[in-house]
């Protein structure tokens, strides 16, 4: 009977494999098909519209010389420049201290150096936290200018996409971080607290 079966399928052209060869052969069929099909998707994705414009700004750079950060910069130094000149005039003040009481203090010393020693580092902490609250807000206060100014030249110059660093590579014509830096300092600066 076996060798009935095996004339029939010889004389239709069909030949006694086995399933999981079949089955074998039809996925390698399908993963070709779905690669083919992901391939041309991912490169037809991956391809910009024909007219596309896409520009890069350097983020370190613009955030390093955009003037609306040299002003909140130079606001801050003024702001916090008493406290820090005080706090130096302790730290001076605390050495001589050091220095007059020698290598063995009294008590009597050695209770006014860590006194001073700890307001120190009080005066420090409390000066380097409000330092980096106010820093924040301005930062705040200047990023929203400099997004409005990005956002503004990319509309009013056309482009589709305005990448931002990092990225691996940007060629130099499409860095538009000075153009960017330019429109900034043209702006005159925002009255008022942040």
């Amino acid at each position: 009977m076996r060798s009935d079966r095996r004339t029939i399928a010889g004389s239709v052209g069909l030949e006694d494999r086995p399933v999981v060869q079949s089955a074998l052969t039809a996925r390698r069929i399908r993963a070709a098909c779905l690669w083919l099909l992901l391939t041309g998707l991912c490169s037809a994705w991956a391809q910009a519209p024909a007219g596309a414009r896409i520009g890069y700004v350097d983020m370190k750079r613009l955030l390093d010389n955009a003037p609306q950060i040299v002003a909140g910069r130079s606001k801050l130094e003024s702001e916090f420049a008493g406290r820090d000149a005080a706090l130096k005039a302790d730290e001076q003040q605390l050495a001589q201290l050091r220095e007059k009481a020698g290598a063995t203090p009294t008590t009597e010393q050695q209770r006014q150096i860590d006194a001073l020693d700890r307001s120190i580092r009080r005066q420090r902490d409390t000066l380097r936290n409000e330092l980096k609250t106010r820093s924040d807000q301005e930062l705040d206060h200047s990023w929203r200018e400099i997004n409005d100014a990005v956002v503004a030249f990319a509309r009013e110059q056309g482009y589709d996409l305005i990448v931002a660093s990092p990225v691996v590579y940007a060629s130099p014509r499409v860095d538009v971080t000075d153009k960017i830096l330019d429109r900034l300092r043209r702006k005159p600066a925002k009255g008022g607290e942040p």
